[in-house]
């Protein structure tokens, strides 16, 4: 992938002010707990363990927005 390693080294609380979600906004989007994305929010995100890493690369990458039918 192109832009993992430029995703890889950034803060998981960084990567998700670009995109502008809130941690509440964020945990709603992915069904979990507000507090398993604060746990994980000062952490870089290529350390982040495999099950949450999955489910964040689509929103960080920007994957997400291409199933919105209107664009």
């Amino acid at each position: 992938m192109f832009f993992s390693s430029n995703i890889n080294n950034k803060t998981v609380k960084e990567l998700r002010k670009n995109k502008g979600f809130t941690a509440r906004e964020l945990a709603n989007r992915l069904k979990i707990d507000t507090s398993e994305i604060m746990k994980v929010d000062n952490m870089k995100f290529k350390e982040v363990k495999e099950p949450l890493y999955s489910r964040l690369l689509p929103i960080f990458r920007g994957d997400d927005l291409d199933r919105i039918p209107w664009l």
